[in-house]
Order: structure tokens, then C-alpha cells, then sequence
């Protein structure tokens, strides 16, 4: 069940009564290409109702766990810079260049013509109800559209999504991100109902005239992993819950816990744009949940909606690559690249666009060369382009 971008714990249940939980966690190994990440599950933790689970409890403690996961994600930092660093020497005694992928482009959606210069950070609430508010400045908007950004499993801290929280904020939104989760374990049976209060406490908090008023005539929610499933269950929950009207929603590599979150999304109203994003290589979540979502969610019209498949394409160095990690967006990493700029950046930029303000559309809607679209090698081969589609 993905989601954070250094470990994927992965919680299914059975259909035993009381419900049998399988934990996985994984961690990356560099196989082949060094710069290319592959992961693979080291540690299976079942059936903790049994014997063998109370034994496998004891010692993996929520605290042990957190020691445990930190040192795999300092490890993991560590051993990605190490291996590109080889890389880079290789190119140096003889081999040629591999061409590069393209940059984020100076205007258009996805690009960096930003109309503000600053972001403000709050941190509000506790535990599970715990939200940040991020919100446009230099200059200050007196007003500005309002987005709901969903984390995926574990990516507790606005920090494995902050470049593209940036991005969002900086062309003139505020971004509210719940946590939903105390931990990797606790918070998660009640994710969808816990990013709802966040929301409703930080709209509260934005009209209290200390902050940019958030115009909820202009709301949409994009989530990546379980803040996919997330995000579409709050569209569809979102009239009975006293939220704004989604104009838009984006759930990006999405996971329904079939256990604890509806499976028909009926309810999200037929005004509402919709895309769901799918990665070719995401051996995380697959696209089994994204299609639920697109399928279900049958009161929007085809040409309000589109399944889009990212693809990866290794010609040139560092390969793009149309995994779980492909929206993870750490500041000053290498997971920032293309596939943001040209696949999930520019969707949702343009999807937005066309939801509030009817520009746009080509670049989000209908199988159009704009919206499948993903740049240029810098030897001007073409990078991969979206697969768009109406029949997952």
C-alpha cells in the first residue's frame, strides 16, 4: 500500500474473522543500472493474531519500527547518492554522455512562470487530525483557490511531497495537507474521516481573516497511493460532510483499503473533472484501484473524465521512470524530474485550470498531443507519451 517514498508498508486483510493482517515493508536495492531503484519486500510480518505474530510483535514495537525505517531511508539517500556518483565518473574516462531528460518548462501548465515568489507554512491540530496550511505570498492574495493534497501511506510530513506543494502554492493556491496518520500503524482505518476534519478545520481557520480566504468555488483535492483512494472517497463523501463542491479531483497511483473504504465512488458528482493516474511499472498498488475509481464514479461523462497510464522510458540518463515513487517530489532529490513537469505537474495544473477559470482544456482533456505530451531528450527524441484512455 505505497505511498511514502522510502518504505511501503502493505496492509490486505483476508476474509477470516477477526481479519488476519499481512505487513510488508520494503526498501530499495540498486540492481543493474545503478541509478535505477527496484524493490523488494524484506520483511513479511502475518498473522498477528497467531502464535508467530505476538512473537514478531514483541520485537518489531511501533518504536523499534521507526528506528528500523529510519535507518533505511538514511541508508537509501546515502546509497543513491553513492551510485550516481559512479555515474558521473564513468562518464569521465571515455563514455559517452547519455542524453538527459527535459526541464521544467518556463511557462505553460507544469511550468515556472509563478505568480508569486513566497510560501507561508503553518502547522495546525494533533495526531491524526493534524493538518499544514500552505498559502501564496509575494505578494499576498487577499483570496485564492483551495487544494486538498493527500498523502500516501506513511508520507507523514509535507516534506515528501514539497516541490510540487510549492509548485501548487506559488501559482497563486492554498494547499491544506492532512496527516491522517499518528504513525505508520495507527490513524490509517479512519484516513478518509481524519483528512475530512483536517479540511473542515483548516477552512475554518483560513476565513478567520488571518489568512488568505480560501474561495471554495474553487476546490480540488489530488492524493498519490491510499491519498488517491482517499481522495476520491472524500469527492464523494463531500456534500454529507459540509465540504465544498470538488470541481476537480486527481487520485494519482490511488489504493482503496477494501476494508475499511467504499468501492463504488457513484457519488462524486457529475460536475466534478476527473483524472486517475497510473504508473506502467508500479509494482506497489497496480492499477487495480485507479480503474475501480475511473469505472465507478459513472455519474461523470467520459469527456469529464480520462485514465491516464504513465509509461517509463529509459533512453537517456536518469531514466524516467513510472513507478510508485514517480510522484514523490523531495526538494534538492532527483526523484524531481520530468515525470512531475510533463505527467502529474502538468495535469493537475491544467485540470484546475480548466475547473476554475475554462482555460486550458487541450492539456488535460481528450487524448490531445498536449496532454500526452512528455518533452524532449535533450538529443530531441521524444520522450514516452501519456496513454491516454476511456476503457481502462
Amino acid at each position: 500500500m505505497g505511498g511514502d517514498p522510502y518504505f511501503f508498508p502493505s496492509l490486505l486483510t483476508t476474509s477470516s474473522r477477526p481479519p488476519h493482517l499481512h505487513l510488508t515493508y520494503t526498501f530499495f536495492f540498486f540492481e543493474n543500472n545503478v541509478s535505477t531503484i527496484n524493490l523488494y519486500s524484506v520483511i513479511s510480518l502475518s498473522h498477528l493474531m497467531g502464535h508467530t505474530g505476538f512473537q514478531m510483535k514483541k520485537i518489531l514495537s511501533v518504536k523499534v519500527m521507526t528506528y528500523f525505517l529510519t535507518c533505511i531511508l538514511l541508508a537509501t539517500l546515502f546509497m543513491r547518492s553513492s551510485c550516481e556518483a559512479l555515474t558521473n565518473d564513468n562518464t569521465k574516462y571515455g563514455m559517452e554522455e547519455p542524453p538527459t531528460p527535459p526541464q521544467q518548462p518556463s511557462d505553460g501548465p507544469g511550468g515556472s512562470n509563478y505568480s508569486h515568489d513566497g510560501v507561508r507554512q503553518s502547522r495546525h491540530g494533533f495526531g491524526v487530525r493534524e493538518f499544514w496550511i500552505f498559502e501564496p505570498s509575494e505578494p499576498t492574495p487577499s483570496s485564492a483557490p483551495l487544494i486538498v493534497f493527500n498523502h500516501g501511506w506513511s508520507a507523514l510530513f509535507p516534506i515528501f511531497y514539497k516541490e510540487w506543494i510549492i509548485h501548487l502554492v506559488k501559482r497563486g493556491n492554498i494547499v491544506v495537507y492532512p496527516r491522517y496518520q499518528l504513525t505508520p500503524l495507527i490513524g490509517a482505518r479512519s484516513a478518509t474521516q481524519n483528512a475530512i476534519h483536517a479540511v473542515q478545520q483548516a477552512i475554518a481557520l483560513l476565513q478567520n481573516g488571518d489568512h488568505v480566504t480560501p474561495e471554495l468555488d474553487k476546490f480540488a483535492i489530488v492524493g498519490h497511493s491510499l491519498g488517491g483512494g482517499i481522495t476520491a472517497e472524500m469527492a464523494a463523501l463531500a456534500a454529507g460532510q459540509g465540504l465544498p463542491d470538488p470541481k476537480a479531483i486527481m487520485p494519482v497511483q490511488p489504493f482503496i483499503r477494501l476494508d475499511t473504504m467504499m468501492e463504488d465512488f457513484h457519488e462524486i458528482p457529475a460536475s466534478t473533472l476527473l483524472l486517475v493516474i497510473v504508473g506502467e511499472n508500479d509494482t506497489i498498488v497496480g492499477n487495480l484501484s485507479g480503474k475501480t475509481i475511473f469505472t465507478t464514479a459513472d455519474q461523470i461523462p467520459l469527456d469529464r473524465k480520462d485514465f491516464i497510464i504513465q509509461r517509463t522510458d529509459r533512453h537517456g540518463e536518469p531514466a524516467l521512470i513510472a513507478d510508485h515513487l514517480a510522484p514523490v517530489c523531495i526538494p534538492r532529490s532527483s526523484l524531481v524530474d520530468a515525470m512531475d513537469y510533463f505527467s502529474t505537474w502538468k495535469l493537475f495544473d491544467a485540470l484546475t485550470d480548466f475547473a476554475f477559470y475554462g482555460v486550458e482544456q487541450e492539456y488535460c482533456l481528450g487524448n490531445t498531443p498536449e496532454q500526452r505530451f512528455m518533452g524532449f531528450w535533450s538529443d530531441a527524441v521524444p520522450v514516452l507519451e501519456l496513454v491516454i484512455t476511456d476503457t481502462p
